[in-house]
């Protein structure tokens, strides 16, 4: 068993985005992501499946031909080979945390 304390976790970074990878295991990547407000994850695809949750905050996440605005406790699923990204846009910081699994 393993406890992960996302509250202590949690730094930002003036000028790039706060990544802090918190399991990186072949069957399952989780990643904490901490952006100051203007801050953004271009749109990108990967061959996973993908989970994004917001943590914090509130801001506007990509999912393919999608923009919505999204804030704490909000999961966005993605599937594989879909372009996906967020953004710190909405006059707040941002937490996102994203799961990936293989897509198998």
């Amino acid at each position: 068993m393993e406890l992960i304390d996302l509250k202590k976790l949690v730094k930002f970074s003036p000028d790039k985005i706060s990544r802090e990878m918190l399991s990186d295991r072949p069957e399952m990547r989780i990643a904490l992501m901490c952006l100051n407000e203007g801050q953004k994850l271009e749109p990108h695809k990967a061959p996973l499946r993908l989970l994004m949750y917001c943590v914090q905050g509130k801001g506007t996440f990509i999912i393919g031909e999608e923009r919505v605005v999204a804030d704490e406790k909000t999961c966005l699923l993605c599937d594989p080979m879909v372009s996906h990204g967020f953004e710190a846009d909405k006059g707040e910081k941002l937490v996102v945390m994203a799961v990936v699994t293989p897509a198998e």
